[in-house]
């Protein structure tokens, strides 16, 4: 079977790329190995901060990341087969530059040197066991990602961009109903200038804190406390909506019957409040998402839940389907939650869906209903009739209030 792998292969297998992990401490941290590869090196790259801490080593043509920084590598792949060293903070694959060169070339034409994460460090610091941490890096992402691991007993560690990455980490914190929980700042870990500072969430941090620094998080839950559960139903007061919103126990049955397999792609078709789409990408940080809404206010509110729950990097598409679904990437599930009605709606997600993708489809009104009745008679798939009942005051005595019932359909595309 052919390879899917788009990265350029080599006939020669020659390491001609060496990628070394270095530290706070700079050159006495490495080894021998690490040292002659940087000597030897015909070009030298990485940051700043890096080539400094190897100045005395560096004998070849020395090259600081572009601002901004090129994911692409053009430089460093323009150089291919010839002796060149990257440097990089701490082990290149944690969240680091070895990742995105791994993108471009195979692991064949590389010799990896690492060193310790800024985790590692972390955890050897603290006496934590790194594999009962939640770790997560902030480093030019929003602050929100931390939201869904803000679990009471748990530990998180957040590797930040800058100087105020601690504090946008307290203010969130406080803002969520965490104020008691208890933070270390562990900054330039590994160097003549390390300090560990440990507070509450609600305690004024230190005047300045160094721009590489690490924050280790020990939840603790106000009575107030914004909790996102981790099974699927979240309570409908977690979302802001109009009424638009899939409700909890019709959403967590539709997101039972979309199966979300980690790593794939939704499509939320009328995703009103998002919270489809929201809870999809919770089941796991690699799921993801677009949520296309045709009204802009909706739309708006549907980015202001994703930042609530920790999902910023939903994507929120504009308009009203079918059209609005010309170009974006195939689906490997797709849930509709409304406009299934509209012409060539139904018609174009089918064609889109992935093969062995799952679409879920709910109706409220009879017209959607006996949409989705011809569906089944042409395509097959199970119809499900969902209803639910909650308990309310009628005067002085308490009744069942049944809510609008629910037809949902699923298919599997062959």
């Amino acid at each position: 079977m052919p390879s899917s792998d788009p990265r350029p292969t080599s006939s020669t297998e020659k390491r001609w790329l060496t990628i070394v992990g270095i530290g706070e401490d700079g050159l006495d941290g490495l080894s021998p190995q690490a040292l002659r590869a940087i000597a030897k090196a015909a070009h030298v790259f990485g940051g700043q901060r890096h080539l400094k801490l190897a100045a005395d080593r560096i004998t070849g043509v020395a090259h600081p990341w572009p601002s901004p920084f090129d994911a692409a590598m053009t430089a460093v792949c323009a150089l291919r087969g010839q002796e060149v060293c990257v440097l990089a903070s701490g082990d290149p694959f944690c969240h680091g530059v070895g990742a995105t060169l791994a993108r471009h070339l195979p692991a064949g034409e590389m010799t990896v040197l690492p060193a310790p994460s800024a985790f590692s460090l972390a955890a050897a610091r603290l006496g934590w066991a790194l594999q009962d941490v939640d770790t997560v890096s902030l480093h030019g992402r929003p602050v929100e990602y931390l939201r869904p691991l803000l679990q009471p007993g748990r530990r998180v560690m957040a590797l930040t961009s800058d100087e105020t990455g601690p504090e946008k980490i307290a203010e969130l914190l406080r803002a969520d109903g965490f104020c008691g929980s208890r933070m270390t700042v562990l900054e330039a870990l590994g160097g003549s200038a390390e300090r560990i500072t440990t507070l509450s969430a609600d305690a004024a941090l230190p005047g300045t804190i160094n721009p590489l620094n690490l924050v280790a998080i020990e939840p603790v839950a106000d009575a107030n406390a914004r909790l996102l559960p981790r099974a699927a139903g979240l309570d409908d007061a977690l979302f802001v909506h109009d009424g638009q919103i899939t409700k909890r126990e019709i959403r967590a049955l539709t997101l039972s019957a979309l199966a979300p397999l980690r790593g794939q792609l939704l499509w939320d078709v009328g995703a009103g409040s998002g919270s489809v789409a929201i809870e999809w990408m919770l089941a796991d940080p690699a799921m993801r998402a677009i949520a296309i809404e045709a009204d802009p206010a909706r739309a708006e509110t549907i980015r202001h839940n994703a930042l609530r729950c920790g999902v910023p990097a939903l994507t929120v598409v504009e308009g009203a389907a079918p059209d609005a679904l010309a170009g974006l990437e195939p689906p490997d599930a797709i849930f509709i939650g409304g406009g299934g009605t509209r012409p060539g709606v139904m018609e174009t997600v089918m064609k889109a869906l992935k093969p062995g993708g799952r679409l879920v489809a709910n109706a409220v009104t009879l017209e959607m209903e006996a949409r989705l009745l011809a569906l089944r008679a042409s395509h097959g798939g199970p119809l499900t009739r969902l209803s639910v009942e909650r308990a309310g005051a009628i005067g002085t005595m308490t009744a069942w209030r049944p809510a609008m019932p629910i037809v949902q359909w699923t298919w599997g595309k062959p």
